[in-house]
């Protein structure tokens, strides 16, 4: 039996978690709180089983990949616009992915969010969100592809400033909005290029015709000549950079924290930040075009994971520190993608997505025990309290430090390893030692952030004690009560459980058929998993000689760990968070005052806030206001005011010299002649 798939299937999982959205956003007084998560509840969750059953009609039974329009959109002379779906193994993980997350996200909000007053609107707001999340990755053409692009900036922007009445989720959100449509305008210059260029915006024309323009040149500034294929890959990769937020629009991420628990887990484990790499994994065979494009990815990559990791070193709000784990491991995808692995990219970005949305919803089970403490120095011990909560998290802690036979660990350790092999082969030059270091380097200090977490949370001296009944007695949603730690409801924590079991055991099972084209064991050879997704030039094909040199299954990958330098440099991050921050926590306060120059430059971010608040929206700022003053004074006051005041002084002159009195005209009459006796003898001498 040929299996195929349906049309209807794919618009069925696209629509479901739409008309959920749709109930519970206008009908919610109707339906009521229960009534709207369960109609979302309901409908992401269709979406996933769905999904489900299209990765296993790919994988299991080898169905064609889907590629059809839907409907047609515009027409625009020879231009075709089409709503259509791009369904390959690519796109069926990430829709899977997506909507797992996304349904445990949900099903933790019913617990997060219960006392909210926006409740309704709340899973109105994420289930929008999947659908928008949807229409990125599952379409066939760069114009929908935009449409979910913009969507689930919109959605964030609504679900980051959620509480609206508070001034820091306001700026937040605009924070991020502003930030995404720097990357946007990149982004929309790259697809403008697409279509001067191919005169299409279908993935399958323009990715079947991407080699005529290799070595085609274009002249943007007289006299210097730059690669097409350069201008369009750097263009697209710039949006990329604000929705997977990388250096320098990174700056809007860390700030998303001021939105609810839920949705921070959303955004930075399976929506939006995944959408560029997703977006650059897909766009394979143009960035294939342009070794220059692929090295200016590796650059932003490495500079990502490595400084941006250091900054989650001295923050102190639990959620901060998992932020910035998120653009670290943003950086690692990148760093995959800079160096043609992309399989490797989009696997750790599954991977990731799991033991992430662990962290993020453990960090808001602490924060609802804590009676929403977010300040970590205000936590420790609470191990004895939140046993669920604190053993998912340290599992999920282990897969995100890459501890080997964990997800995280397959996923990561072969960034690095194909990172020093594109070193090694010194194709990206200079850049890609410099890969090499930070995406190693990194390693120590993912470890050490990510266990400096884990200690002051939920060991050592139980902090909270002393700080209960002063400044934060009151917490920002009004609530009240004893500062007595508990562990959080059923619907909190079963999603927890769920999400810590692909944390620890999806990577054993799923690295070789995803990475190394073979069976999980890593004997039997199978088509390679994104075969017709991916495009890479056997030149730089990484992930083959990685193949050839290091996979023989996942257990001796895992075991290859202690030959490796990242896993010592892991351990050793691991034993000194361990000294500073449990044994002898005097020591943290004390390096903190030993290295006041460092601490600061890192509380600081590197002085990017403060470069894009006073730079870039300072400076539009000025720039409204020098405007206003041209349009005040120049163009009103001189132009337009300026005009009638003169037709003014003119009609009043005017005015004047017709009095209306005869002997008045005969006088104007005999000087007039006057004057022009006088003009004429002058011009006959």
């Amino acid at each position: 039996m040929e299996y195929a798939i349906s049309k209807s299937l794919l618009l069925a999982i696209v629509l479901a978690p739409l008309l959920g959205s749709i109930i519970a956003g206008l009908f919610g007084r109707q339906v009521g709180r229960a009534g709207a998560h369960s109609v979302t509840i309901l409908g992401v969750a269709a979406s996933c089983a769905m999904s489900a059953y299209v990765l296993w009609q790919l994988v299991g039974q080898g169905a064609a990949p889907f590629n059809e329009n839907v409907y047609t959109w515009f027409q625009v002379g020879g231009i075709e616009a089409h709503v259509g779906f791009m369904v390959d193994k690519l796109t069926a993980m990430m829709m899977v992915v997506v909507t797992f997350v996304s349904l445990l996200v949900h099903l933790y909000t019913i617990g997060y969010m219960h006392e909210d007053d926006g409740y309704q609107r709340f899973f109105s707001y994420i289930s929008l969100f999947t659908f928008s999340m949807l229409m990125l990755v599952m379409s066939n053409n760069f114009l929908q592809l935009f449409f979910g692009w913009e969507a689930v900036g919109l959605v964030s922007y609504l679900l980051i400033g959620f509480w609206f009445k508070k001034p820091t989720a306001v700026f937040a959100n605009l924070k991020a909005f502003l930030v995404n449509r720097v990357g946007d305008f990149g982004f929309l210059l790259g697809i403008a290029g697409v279509l001067l260029m191919f005169g299409s915006l279908d993935y399958a024309t323009v990715f079947a015709n991407a080699p005529a323009i290799e070595g085609m040149t274009m002249s943007i500034i007289a006299g210097k000549e730059w690669s097409v294929a350069t201008v369009i890959c750097i263009c697209l990769f710039i949006g990329a950079m604000g929705k997977s937020a990388q250096v320098p629009l990174h700056v809007w991420l860390p700030d998303s924290m001021e939105g609810p628990t839920p949705i921070s887990a959303l955004i930075h484990a399976a929506t939006m930040v995944t959408a560029g790499i997703f977006m650059v994994a897909r766009m394979s065979p143009l960035f294939e075009l342009s070794q220059t494009a692929l090295n200016f990815i590796l650059f932003i990559g490495a500079t990502t994971a490595f400084w941006t990791g250091l900054i989650g070193i001295v923050q102190n709000d639990i959620k901060r520190v998992v932020a910035y784990s998120t653009l670290s491991q943003l950086g690692y995808m990148t760093v995959a993608l800079g160096v043609s692995a992309y399989s490797a990219g989009v696997y750790h970005l599954m991977t990731h997505a799991f033991f992430k949305a662990l962290l993020f919803l453990g960090a808001g089970s602490v924060i609802i025990a804590m009676h929403h403490e977010q300040d970590m120095r205000r936590m420790g011990g609470l191990r004895k309290y939140m046993p669920i909560t604190y053993w998912t998290m340290l599992l999920g802690t282990l897969a995100l430090v890459a501890t080997p036979f964990f997800s995280g660990y397959y996923s990561k350790d072969v960034i690095i390893e194909a990172t020093h092999l594109a070193a090694a082969s010194d194709r990206a030059g200079w850049i890609g030692h410099y890969a090499y270091w930070a995406v190693l380097l990194g390693a120590f200090v993912t470890a050490f952030y990510s266990f400096r977490l884990l200690f002051m949370t939920f060991h050592g001296k139980e902090r909270f004690r002393d700080s209960h009944g002063h400044d934060h007695a009151h917490d920002d949603h009004g609530h009240h009560g004893a500062h007595e730690p508990h562990e959080s409801p059923w619907v909190v924590t079963v999603p927890l459980v769920l999400l810590a079991i692909p944390s620890v055991l999806i990577g054993f099972f799923t690295a070789g058929p995803m990475l190394f084209g073979t069976d999980w064991s890593g004997h039997a050879e199978q088509l390679p998993f994104f075969l017709g997704a991916i495009e890479v030039d056997a030149a730089r094909d990484v992930m083959a000689t990685l193949k050839r040199e290091f996979w023989h299954g996942p257990v001796a990958l895992a075991l290859h760990a202690v030959k490796a330098p990242s896993f010592w440099l892991t351990l050793a991050g691991f034993g000194l968070a361990l000294v500073m921050y449990w044994w002898k926590p005097e020591l943290a306060t004390r390096a903190r005052e030993t290295f006041k120059w460092p601490v600061r430059v890192l509380e600081n971010k590197y002085g990017f806030d403060a470069l894009w608040i006073n730079g870039l929206a300072g400076g539009s700022v000025r720039l409204g206001q020098a405007s206003r003053a041209v349009d005040t004074h120049l163009i009103d006051g001189v132009v337009v005011n300026g005009s009638a005041q003169s037709v003014g002084l003119v009609a009043r002159v005017a005015r004047a010299l017709q009095s209306g009195f005869l002997y008045h005209y005969a006088f104007a009459m005999i000087l007039g002649l006057i004057v022009l006796l006088a003009v004429l003898i002058s011009t006959l001498n």
